[in-house]
């Protein structure tokens, strides 16, 4: 990104096992890895749950990145112990979607300003 303080929106997707609802909920309660998120430019982090008609529960994130260095800050987050951390405990509570290790980008077809 070559424009500093571009918003990027993202969406993404990934199954959550239905035992570990709460769980996940109340870990979402606390502060988390809130800081983390803002210092790596991300604003806006929203997760939303929903029940399929096959029965299975998805979450769907939004977010929108504000930096001027998508990849650099997304290695700094990634690379933070903390947040490795984080990750180690909301992983085993999620069903990526098939072919993919994490959650899946979804593709941005309509924004209205």
């Amino acid at each position: 990104m070559t424009e500093l303080n571009s918003v990027r929106r993202f969406g993404i997707v990934i199954g959550i096992r239905e035992q570990c609802i709460a769980e996940y909920r109340q870990l979402h309660d606390g502060e988390g890895v809130r800081d983390l998120l803002r210092l790596a430019n991300m604003r806006n982090f929203s997760i939303f749950l929903h029940r399929m008609p096959d029965g299975g529960l998805y979450e769907f994130g939004y977010y929108e990145y504000v930096g001027g260095d998508y990849a650099a800050d997304m290695s700094a987050l990634e690379a933070h112990p903390r947040n490795i951390a984080w990750l180690n405990s909301c992983d085993r509570m999620q069903i990526p979607l098939p072919g993919t290790n994490g959650w899946s980008e979804m593709e941005s077809i309509f924004f209205n300003a």
